[in-house]
């Protein structure tokens, strides 16, 4: 028996809370189900031919691949197959809050009436693939949107073997930049190395679109992508103060193979009627976005300046539009800049919210930095993600078995 508190280091936080991973979730869940009443969204059951029935999400356990998940079945009444690789937890030893977050959705998924199975597996293994294409062709069932959030430093590529590890560095010249300890508020200097030998391929193998195409080609071949299918697969641009980090480091070279092989993906779809797109998501507070330089403090300037604007979004606001006004809209059409990406990071890109996040960020001093900043905002999002600052979650209860979600 214990009281569960966050273990942080160096900006990670280590732990997990039980009930409070699982709150969290139920919370974005009756946020999706208050939508889709607000706004009159009907199933495919319920008569709505465009809405989705079956959906695969590969990285469905946090973030954007949750709200994904939880968008298709509590706001359209899909069923769906998730896909995540998580530490499960024992009654004594805690799991990783993808663990917490899955048991929560299929038991509300469960209670609703919505089938749903959630495989904890290498989703970068022909394995996983493999025991995907059994379940659909058990439920009897084509996958009409599949969608590609995964997020891992490491992946084995299943014709080699080869463990391949991805970076984020920097491209041709060191990066250093403000790292935000969002605990306490201080700042620091925090410098990203610069990419060497085979940093880039390496990263662009595990994030790139290689596995994307892999899962859609193998898909397609099992005869279980539906007539119309759409896949979707994210990213991030963001302003120019990560651009040297981000999108011009190693990470942004993934991202450009990943637009590529959108396209590669797009052809194939085609065939059956469907579509790929690659849709470019705001930034939010990730477990890697803290770590990383310059991202925190810009991330905390970002939300000031879009509460005051009013127009922050987190995950579930994000996806709930991706959904309603881009995948599913009314005439069919999916809205795409000239590079025929889906950008939901428009309201983040405004001019009127980067020029004024232009004026705060060089004026940001460690005197000034809870005045200038969202700190609050972006601490609370920071333990959210594990499950703590949780409204409704008694945290000086003690929690018996770390496997339980209530």
């Amino acid at each position: 028996m214990a009281v569960i508190k966050p273990m942080i280091r160096s900006n990670i936080c280590i732990n997990a809370h039980p009930v409070g991973c699982a709150k969290d979730t139920e919370n974005q869940i009756a946020w999706m189900a208050e939508q889709k009443s607000k706004k009159g969204i009907k199933s495919a059951k319920e008569g709505n031919a465009k809405a989705p029935k079956n959906v695969l999400v590969l990285g469905c356990s946090t973030g954007y691949g949750l709200s994904s998940r939880i968008a298709a079945a509590f706001e359209y009444g899909a069923d769906t197959i998730g896909v995540s690789f998580e530490k499960e937890a024992t009654e004594t030893k805690g799991g990783t809050p993808g663990f917490y977050n899955n048991k929560a959705f299929d038991r509300a998924a469960a209670k609703a009436g919505l089938k749903s199975t959630t495989f904890n597996m290498d989703a970068f293994s022909d394995e996983c693939r493999q025991a995907v294409i059994e379940e659909a062709k058990k439920w009897g069932v084509k996958f009409d949107l599949i969608v590609y959030s995964l997020a891992s430093p490491v992946r084995t590529d299943p014709d080699t073997k080869v463990m391949y590890r991805s970076v984020i560095k920097a491209i041709g010249q060191e990066f250093k930049g403000a790292a935000l300890d969002m605990m306490t508020g201080t700042l620091s200097e925090m410098a990203a190395p610069v990419a060497e030998g085979d940093d880039i391929p390496n990263t662009v193998k595990v994030m790139g679109g290689e596995d994307w195409e892999r899962w859609i080609k193998q898909l397609s071949e099992a005869d279980v992508i539906a007539e119309g299918c759409k896949t979707v697969a994210y990213s991030y641009i963001g302003p120019k103060y990560s651009h040297p980090i981000y999108r011009d480091g190693t990470i942004g070279q993934a991202k450009v193979d990943l637009e590529a092989r959108a396209k590669n993906i797009d052809t194939q779809l085609k065939k059956v009627g469907g579509a790929a797109w690659v849709s470019v998501n705001k930034g939010l507070i990730t477990r890697s976005s803290s770590v990383i330089p310059v991202i925190a403090m810009y991330l905390g300037c970002l939300f000031k300046v879009q509460k005051e604007q009013g127009s922050h979004e987190g995950c579930k606001e994000q996806m709930e539009r991706l959904f309603t006004e881009r995948l599913y809209t009314a005439d069919g059409n999916v809205p795409v800049d000239e590079e025929g990406r889906i950008r939901i990071d428009d309201w983040e890109l405004d001019p009127k919210v980067q020029n004024e996040v232009d004026k705060i960020m060089p004026a940001i001093t460690q005197e000034n930095v809870a005045e200038m900043l969202d700190l609050e905002g972006i601490r609370h999002d920071f333990l959210n993600i594990n499950g703590f600052d949780v409204p409704g979650v008694d945290y000086e209860k003690e929690v018996t078995d770390m496997t339980a979600i209530d």
